[in-house]
């Protein structure tokens, strides 16, 4: 065996428990049934809470799901109000930026 895997005596640390003190020094069996009832009570919050967040989860994929739906949506609608645009302007063409500019003078000139 390498010399750094020999145990070595001079740096042995305590171990300390991760019970509490008091049942640290004498474990009863009323206290192992208090843990066991501690232990059981945790568990089942734990689970209940799990529980909680699976449904959120779930509520959540699916909200996400109608809105990626809804962006879809949005991307035609914008489309299709782009293309009303277009096909107004080519509509009214000139006429109606001549006619806008044509009142615009009228009105400046009965104002004059």
């Amino acid at each position: 065996m390498p010399p750094s895997h020999q145990p070595s005596h001079s740096q042995s640390f305590p171990r300390h428990s991760i019970l509490p003190a008091s049942t640290a020094a004498a474990p009863s069996m009323g206290s192992a049934s208090s843990m066991s009832a501690t232990k059981t009570r945790q568990y089942a919050n734990l689970h209940a809470q799990l529980a909680q967040l699976n449904a959120n989860l779930s509520d959540t994929q699916n909200l996400l799901r109608m809105t990626a739906v809804q962006a879809e949506d949005m991307r035609f609608l914008g489309g299709y109000v782009g293309a009303l645009f277009m096909g107004s302007a080519k509509v009214l063409g000139e006429e109606g930026v001549k006619g806008n500019a044509d009142s615009a003078d009228k009105q400046e000139k009965s104002e004059a």
